[in-house]
C-alpha cells in the first residue's frame, strides 16, 4: 500500500525540495586524522546491523494500542471531551497519538539522513567525512524501520509537524558546513533521543521497545559525533560568530518545544485549536514530557561551548536551565547497555527454546526406540 493512502491528511507536494548553499569540500589530506574520531568511525563500522533481522517482526502489535502507555498521557484524558467518547473512540485516539509520535520519528530520520550526507560533502576533514557516511546510513536504517511499523503495524502516518519542517529547512540552507551539526546532532537528536527514551521506558509493548532501543544505542554514537566536531571547531570562533550560533539554538529550541504538543491529532478529533493548544498546555504528562526531551540538548550545547547569557536566559525561560548539569556521557553509556541487555535477553530465551525442541526431539527419538 502506498504511503499517501495512510496519510490522515494530504502531506502537499509530492517532494519537498529545500535550495541547497555551501560548498562541496575535497581533503587530500589522507592522514589517520583525528583518534577520536577515528575511532568512533571504527565503532560506526562495527555497530552496522540489519533492521529486517535484528528486530522480530512477527510480534504482534494492536494498532488501537501500539505502545501501550496509560491515558494520563493523552491530553484529552480528564477533559469533557475524553468523558464523552466511548472505548472505541478511545482506541482511535490512541492509534492517532502513536501513529503522529512515530510519523515525527521517521520525518526527522529522514531529515538526519539527508543532513548526514551534506556533512560528507561539506565538512573540511576526511575523519569528519569517514564517520559521517556511517552515520547516513544509520540513518537510512531508521527511517526503513520507522517506516515499516507505520506501514505493517499502526496503519496510518501523519504529515510532518510545520515546526520539524521550519528547522530542518533552516539547518538545510545555511551555507556555513557547522549548521548541518549543529541543528541536527545537538538540536534534533538530541531532542529525538529523549523522546524516544521516554516511550522506551515506558512502553508496555516489546516491539516498539526493541524498535527504540536499538535505534538509540545508534544515536548515541551520532550525538558524541556532533559533540566532538564542534566543539573543537567553536574553540576557533569570535564572540559574535558564537553570538549567531547561540541565536539558531534559541530559536531551534523555542520551535521544537512548541511542535511538541500534538495539536493536529486534537484536531482530527474535532477539537478546535485554540482549545487542543490549552489542553496540551495544562497536561501534567505532557509538561514533563516537554521537559525532559530537553534532557540531551542542554548539557550538550554547554559541553560545545554555546553557554552564553541570552542562551541561559531562554532555558531559564523554558525551564530547563538546570539540565545543563546532566551527565551525558552517562546516559549515552545507558543507552548503549539497554539495547545489549535486550538483546542478550532475547538470543537467551531464542536459545532456551531451541534447546528445549532439541531436549524433546531427543526424547520422543528414546521413546520411539524403547516401543520398537
Amino acid at each position: 500500500m502506498s504511503t499517501h493512502d495512510l496519510y490522515v491528511r494530504s502531506p502537499g507536494a509530492e517532494d519537498w525540495e529545500v535550495p541547497a548553499s555551501g560548498s562541496a569540500r575535497f581533503s587530500w589530506d589522507y592522514d589517520d586524522g583525528r583518534d577520536r574520531l577515528l575511532a568512533l568511525y571504527q565503532k560506526g563500522k562495527d555497530k552496522q546491523w540489519d533492521g529486517q533481522r535484528r528486530i522480530d517482526w512477527d510480534l504482534e502489535v494492536d494498532p488501537k494500542d501500539p505502545l501501550g502507555t496509560p491515558d494520563e498521557a493523552i491530553a484529552l484524558y480528564g477533559t469533557s471531551y475524553w468523558d464523552k467518547m466511548n472505548d472505541a473512540e478511545r482506541a482511535d485516539l490512541r492509534q492517532h497519538y502513536a501513529s503522529w509520535q512515530f510519523s515525527q520519528f521517521l520525518h526527522g530520520e529522514q531529515g538526519a539522513m539527508v543532513c548526514a550526507a551534506r556533512i560528507v560533502e561539506s565538512v573540511p576533514d576526511l575523519d569528519a567525512k569517514f564517520y559521517s557516511a556511517t552515520q547516513t546510513m544509520d540513518e537510512a536504517r531508521h527511517a526503513e524501520i520507522y517506516g515499516r511499523f507505520l506501514h505493517e503495524k499502526v496503519g496510518m502516518v501523519y504529515p510532518i509537524n510545520d515546526n520539524l519542517q521550519a528547522l530542518l529547512g533552516d539547518t538545510l540552507r545555511d551555507s556555513r558546513w557547522d549548521m548541518p551539526y549543529l541543528g541536527m546532532q545537538v538540536l534534533i537528536e538530541g531532542l529525538a533521543l529523549a523522546a524516544f527514551g521516554m516511550i522506551r521506558d515506558t512502553t508496555t509493548k516489546p516491539l516498539p521497545k526493541q524498535i527504540l532501543a536499538y535505534v538509540m544505542q545508534d544515536e548515541a554514537r551520532h550525538v558524541a559525533f556532533g559533540r566532538m566536531a564542534l566543539r573543537d571547531y567553536y574553540k576557533q570562533l569570535t564572540e559574535a560568530e558564537l553570538r549567531e550560533r547561540e541565536d539558531f539554538v534559541i530559536e531551534g529550541c523555542y520551535l521544537m518545544r512548541d511542535r511538541l504538543k500534538g495539536v493536529e491529532v486534537l484536531e482530527n478529533f474535532g477539537v478546535p485549536q485554540a482549545e487542543a493548544e490549552t489542553f496540551s498546555e495544562q497536561s501534567d504528562f505532557l509538561k514533563l514530557f516537554r521537559r525532559l526531551l530537553f534532557s540531551r540538548i542542554v548539557p550538550c550545547v554547554r559541553d560545545i561551548g554555546l553557554w552564553g547569557e541570552r542562551l541561559q536566559r531562554a532555558y531559564v525561560d523554558m525551564g530547563v536551565f538546570e539540565m545543563g548539569d546532566q551527565n551525558l556521557d552517562l546516559l549515552m553509556a545507558q543507552d548503549e547497555e539497554i539495547a545489549e541487555k535486550l538483546d542478550a535477553e532475547r538470543f537467551a530465551a531464542e536459545e532456551a527454546e531451541r534447546t528445549a525442541e532439541v531436549d524433546e526431539a531427543i526424547a520422543q527419538g528414546k521413546r520411539v526406540e524403547s516401543e520398537t
